[in-house]
């Protein structure tokens, strides 16, 4: 299909042609990846303004090295050392960005919205690197990636998102990504961070881990949110990790090809224990390198690319 989305704001919005191009892109572009020379032409001359209001390592590196192998001019804007410190508004810092020809405005803000605001007052692209608790595209872009290429397809898989869904964009992304494609879902949790009201997305709830993981196919870990609960949700960690840490034991009770997700960064020893992580069942390496793919893809189509038969390889 051809692209006609000027920016990247949610997958809640897209059709499963545009997943299945973006994801189809990405698979192109990470064959450009593993070239001795890893760069491409495709946004020669582009300026990307990196405007991460809340902190990150992984998804600001990603969307870096990205944008440097696509050959963009990149900008990075700190918010701790700009003029929101001194109460300038979002939207006047953004539009002073445009004002000096910014192409792309990539974007991660505590506020979720933040980024589909912005895509209403500029004329630049957006792309949402994570708003709130809201959305985070691109990792469920580059999570979809990882399944495909592991298991050959997503429609009809068991997949289990285990942790914190409430306060979790991530949670929220791969959960309307798939569905889309057609795979099982299920949510599991303590009740405060898991509530029945998940099913009106399609999926399943249980407060049961094992129940949750003895069919799993693929089994995704999210960290505790706590910079974003207002209060306590379970009585202490150590319960936490006594009823919902995935141990070797639990393990033991899964597939024996169960897949192991984590989009990081990952608390060892609370979601997951240390062996499970590094072990030869988890793939959490393999979606920071499929998150390269993925980031480049979006900002290739995003820039009027032709799709993956447009890639240079």
């Amino acid at each position: 299909m051809i692209w006609t989305r000027k920016h990247l704001l949610d997958i809640e919005s897209l059709s499963v042609e545009e997943l299945a191009t973006l994801l189809d892109t990405a698979m192109a572009f990470k064959s450009v990846g593993e070239r001795a020379i890893k760069k491409v032409p495709a946004l020669r001359g582009k300026t990307v303004v990196n405007l991460f209001v809340e902190p990150s390592t992984r998804t600001r590196i990603s969307f870096e090295l990205s944008e440097q192998r696509l050959s963009a001019d990149i900008i990075d804007f700190t918010a701790e050392a700009s003029s929101l410190k001194k109460g300038e508004t979002l939207k006047d810092t953004a539009r002073t960005l445009e004002a000096l020809n910014a192409d792309f405005i990539v974007i991660r803000h505590s506020a979720s919205g933040a980024p589909h605001f912005l895509s209403r007052v500029l004329d630049a692209h957006v792309i949402n690197a994570g708003d709130g608790a809201h959305e985070h595209p691109t990792q469920a872009l580059l999570d979809m990636l990882t399944i495909r290429e592991k298991k050959g397809r997503i429609a009809g898989l068991n997949v289990t998102i285990l942790g914190d869904i409430l306060y979790s964009r991530v949670a929220r992304s791969d959960i309307w990504a798939l569905t889309k494609l057609g795979a099982h879902v299920t949510l599991c949790g303590p009740s405060t961070l898991v509530p029945k009201s998940f099913e009106r997305l399609g999926c399943r709830v249980t407060h049961r881990l094992e129940e949750a993981i003895r069919d799993a196919d693929v089994i995704n870990l999210l960290r505790i949110q706590h910079e974003r609960q207002r209060r306590s949700m379970f009585p202490s960690l150590n319960e936490y990790v006594n009823l919902f840490g995935l141990s070797k034991q639990r393990l033991a009770l899964t597939k024996p090809d169960a897949m192991i997700m984590h989009p990081g960064p990952v608390n060892r020893g609370v979601e997951i224990d240390s062996d499970i992580a590094d072990g030869e069942r988890s793939v959490i390496l393999q979606q920071v390198t499929n998150g390269l793919a993925v980031r480049m893809a979006a900002l290739f189509l995003i820039n009027g690319g032709g799709g993956p038969q447009a890639v240079a390889v």
